[in-house]
């Protein structure tokens, strides 16, 4: 049976990226904020490249996804700060009750006022929640990438060129200690 090394770890820890990184992207497109709907988008296409790039053994994608992730990290952080600043928000989150408020004078004429009522859990805090584990999952995908991509570049190091300067190819024993020059053809 076999173990999964660092490559088969940052496979696993991208597929996460990609589910969460979905079910986040679902819940965004009930929103009204386009920001969030781009960086989950680019967010997705950069978590491919770093499949891409762990599976193929590309280094220069594993660095941009690196470094994509440091980005990401703080992004997430400014949505929960975010989040937990603003307190109450329009979004509706699971088994909230929606009741609109008619000729309300609250509203521009072409706005409703609603009131929310009964929800499980407040659309603030799963944008929280979301965004934890996406900053989670960042951290080890990061450390992963990291590592993978050291590993990729010692392997690159460590490559025997054509039979090159490695001690496991084959060398010839030297008779003497000088080198003797002979010319390749004789001149006749």
């Amino acid at each position: 049976m076999g173990r999964c090394d660092g490559r088969c770890t940052l496979v696993v820890i991208c597929c996460l990226q990609l589910v969460a990184a979905l079910q986040r992207q679902v819940f965004d497109f009930l929103g009204y904020q386009w920001a969030p709907i781009l960086a989950n988008f680019l967010h997705i296409m950069v978590v491919i490249l770093g499949v891409f790039g762990t599976v193929q053994i590309r280094s220069k994608y594993l660095i941009l996804y690196a470094v994509w992730l440091v980005v990401w990290v703080g992004w997430n952080s400014f949505i929960i700060c975010f989040y937990l600043e603003v307190g109450h928000l329009s979004q509706n989150g699971p088994g909230c009750l929606v009741t609109p408020v008619p000729d309300s004078q609250l509203a521009p004429q072409d706005h409703h006022v609603i009131t929310v009522s009964g929800c499980l859990l407040d659309y603030q805090y799963i944008e929280v929640v979301s965004s934890a584990l996406q900053v989670f999952l960042a951290l080890f995908g990061f450390v992963y990438a990291c590592y993978v991509n050291k590993v990729f570049l010692d392997d690159e190091d460590n490559f025997d060129f054509v039979g090159g300067l490695d001690s496991y190819s084959y060398q010839p024993p030297q008779k003497s200690s000088h080198l003797q020059l002979q010319p390749l053809y004789t001149p006749g």
